[in-house]
């Protein structure tokens, strides 16, 4: 800071003094006080006016130098607001309190971005192993194929190995799709598409996608009702289609019943069921209770996704279980009287 700055950001209180000093001399010259009396007087406020601007403008410049010092030293400068001295005025002091307030928001700011960033990291940790796993099946698939070639029926065989090989794909494709949704739903801005869907077709589409990992696993489905909705329609089809892989992993031989009535779509299993006191954490990031750990393969992202998903498209979701009896999910539709983004 030079000095100049310093004595124009002191010109409202220069001013101020002028026009008392000089409406003080002419009080004094209407009173006939000496002009030389009004002269000293005069020259004496002038003097102490410059010695108060040069002891301020020297005070301010070595605070200010102290606080370049400390910026200088600080590794993450939005951490200022925490370690700024304290000031004495009022005014700077308001300053220095809304500085607090936004070094405290960058601050939250940042440990939200690196929470982020660290769970995007194990989640793409987690997201490669279980992409081993059907890339690995399927070269075992074809290294069992050269083995027993020329042995049996070679058609049956040929149509064995690529129903086998499907199957693995398709759990691939899902692994690559979930990871994609979990990459736009952390995005900033919205993508969704709203437009008017029916319920049935999103069903069926889902149903379709992944009949060779129903078929693999013994499960068999049974669709009721339909309505029309305003939605996002290829998303709640991933929603289904997260709910169906939990089926086809968790619950192999069991029967799936699926209900479209308005509003709200419900996928009701026969399983194994979810234990009463984990009911409330299988949404949760990372959570693979009893059942995944048994099973193994778990990421404890599937539930968690669907619920960030249907928090953004506004759709409730609702979960119901009963150990060794039955798990039903509903997914509830808010009313839209018209399409949008």
């Amino acid at each position: 800071m030079k000095f100049g700055e310093y004595v124009y950001s002191k010109a409202v209180t220069l001013c101020f003094l002028g026009i008392g000093t000089l409406l003080l001399d002419i009080f004094l010259a209407v009173t006939e006080v000496a002009l030389a009396f009004i002269f000293a007087l005069t020259v004496a406020i002038g003097v102490m006016a410059a010695l108060w601007l040069v002891a301020g403008f020297l005070i301010e410049k070595d605070r200010i130098q102290r606080l370049e010092q400390v910026v200088n030293e600080l590794p993450e400068k939005y951490l200022l607001g925490e370690v700024i001295p304290k000031p004495v005025h009022a005014v700077e002091y308001r300053y220095y309190e809304i500085m607090k307030e936004v070094s405290q928001a960058a601050i939250a700011a940042v440990e939200k971005a690196e929470r982020e960033k660290e769970e995007y990291c194990e989640y793409v940790e987690s997201w490669i192993h279980e992409m081993r796993t059907p890339l690995t099946a399927c070269s075992l698939i074809l290294d069992r194929a050269k083995e027993t070639d020329g042995c049996g029926d070679a058609w049956n065989g040929a149509e064995d190995v690529s129903r086998k090989l499907r199957r693995e794909l398709k759990r691939a494709d899902n692994l690559t799709e979930s990871i994609l949704y979990y990459a736009r739903m952390r995005r900033v801005g919205n993508e969704t598409q709203i437009r008017k869907v029916r319920a049935a077709e999103l069903i069926r589409e889902a149903l379709w996608s992944q009949m060779e990992l129903l078929t693999a696993a013994g499960i068999s489905a049974e669709v009721t009702g339909d309505f029309e909705v305003y939605t996002d329609g290829k998303t709640v089809c991933f929603l289904l289609k997260q709910l169906l892989i939990n089926c086809a992993k968790y619950c192999p031989g069991c029967h799936i019943c699926i209900s479209a009535k308005t509003g709200k779509i419900t996928v009701e299993d026969n399983g194994i069921g979810i234990p009463s006191h984990e009911l409330r954490r299988v949404t949760d990031r990372g959570y693979t209770g009893s059942n995944g750990k048994r099973l193994g393969g778990s990421t404890g992202m599937g539930l968690y996704i669907v619920k960030e998903l249907c928090s953004q498209l506004e759709i409730g979701l609702e979960l119901a279980s009963v150990e060794g009896s039955y798990t039903r999910i509903a997914l509830i539709f808010p009313c839209r009287e018209k399409t949008g983004i």
